[in-house]
């Protein structure tokens, strides 16, 4: 029987900055939107917060035991695994990211309730479906190349975009482009694990975007994911001006562009990697929070 570290470890830490980033990115819009003001937009936020978190769990135990039951994980390099080590029984997995759905739709329907929103309970179910079939099912589409078009939509556009609407009632065209460069800052996350995994993923035939591009090709795609969120901002600054303290980040995507495009690291070496881009995505999205409410707060 797995621990509870081995349980927390399956979870996936490094990968939780992905659920944090848009709420917190999402929030700030919605303050510069002008929307719900004090204790309506925290207790909205958190709720949006518990949703993220719980679709990442779920997502990253699903991912476990279906790679697990298909033998994927059994010449793994990266992190450890729940059902690919044996510490855990599959369906024992499975059970464990069908409950981490459950609370994500709970804190979901919670909120949609709260804002009045109804039609958003479908775009919750698309996310869970979408969380479950990115490696269950017949037909993964993770296998087919296409995990971080997903994780761009869902963790990008959906979860930014869906934080401001329903903190604020609003959306529009700077909700867009940052909800894009959140995306691509989660997409870079999923796109260095499939870069660590190209040799055995090959022998397993899961044909992810990495495997697809090819090693050289994926590291160059890796850099403009971690860059292009900075330009993408660049329109936004005129109307919150003080949002330009993301670009603070920028020299936390430094070490993880050397050490994939100079150092060529791989294998083991990725790891760290993985843990630095989640954090400049975390860090970035924290500091775009504070702009917007900044902004919001000055102007």
């Amino acid at each position: 029987m797995a621990s509870a570290a081995q349980w927390i470890e399956g979870a996936r830490p490094r990968t939780l900055p992905a659920a944090i980033a848009p709420v917190a990115a999402g929030t700030g819009l919605a303050l510069m939107h002008g929307g719900y003001q004090g204790s309506v937009t925290v207790g909205r936020a958190l709720l949006a917060l518990v949703l993220a978190l719980a679709l990442q769990v779920g997502v990253n135990y699903a991912n476990d035991y279906s790679d697990g039951v298909r033998g994927t994980d059994d010449d793994r390099v990266g992190p450890f695994r729940l059902t690919g080590s044996g510490a855990a029984r599959p369906m024992a997995v499975k059970r464990a990211a069908f409950a981490s759905f459950g609370v994500g739709a709970l804190a979901g329907l919670t909120l949609v309730i709260l804002a009045g929103a109804w039609w958003m309970i479908l775009v919750g179910i698309v996310c869970i479906l979408a969380a479950w079939y990115y490696t269950g099912g017949k037909h993964p589409y993770g296998y087919m190349g296409f995990g971080e078009v997903m994780v761009f939509v869902f963790f990008g556009l959906v979860a930014v975009m869906g934080t401001s609407y329903l903190l604020s009632g609003d959306t529009g065209l700077d909700d867009l482009l940052v909800a894009s460069g959140v995306g691509l800052w989660a997409c870079a996350v999923m796109l260095t694990n499939n870069l660590r995994d190209i040799p055995s993923d090959r022998v397993s035939g899961k044909r992810t975007l990495a495997v697809r591009l090819g090693d050289g090709a994926t590291r160059l795609l890796y850099a403009a994911m971690i860059l292009v969120p900075f330009l993408l901002l660049i329109p936004v600054v005129p109307h919150a001006p003080l949002v330009a303290l993301t670009f603070l980040a920028l020299p936390l995507a430094m070490a993880p562009i050397r050490r994939v495009i100079e150092q060529r690291a791989s294998g083991r070496e990725l790891i760290p990697v993985l843990a630095a881009t989640g954090k400049l995505e975390l860090v970035a999205s924290l500091l775009m929070l504070a702009g917007f409410a900044l902004s919001s707060a000055l102007l």
